[in-house]
C-alpha cells in the first residue's frame, strides 16, 4: 500500500491554480511528507513536476487516467 499523508483536490481549477494549491499546500508539509494532487487542468501534469523540480521536491508518481491527473510528491529540504 502506498502512503499518502496529505490529498489535494485540485480538479476544476485551471492554470496556474493547481500549482499555487500545491505550493500552498507543500508549505505547511514537513520533510518526507507525501502529498498527492488530483487535477483535471491538462497542464497540471507537466505544471507540478517542473515546480517540484525548481524547488527540489521528488516526483514519486504523474500519471493521466482519463480526464483527471496524479501527481504525487514527496517534500524535500
Amino acid at each position: 500500500m502506498v502512503r499518502v499523508d496529505q490529498t489535494l483536490d485540485a480538479r476544476n481549477l485551471i492554470c496556474p491554480m493547481p500549482v499555487i494549491r500545491t505550493q500552498e499546500r507543500v508549505a505547511m508539509l514537513d520533510t518526507g511528507q507525501i502529498l498527492e494532487v488530483h487535477c483535471t487542468d491538462p497542464g497540471a501534469i507537466v505544471d507540478i513536476p517542473a515546480w517540484c523540480r525548481v524547488h527540489g521536491h521528488k516526483v514519486l508518481i504523474a500519471e493521466t487516467h482519463g480526464d483527471e491527473s496524479i501527481v504525487r510528491l514527496e517534500v524535500c529540504d
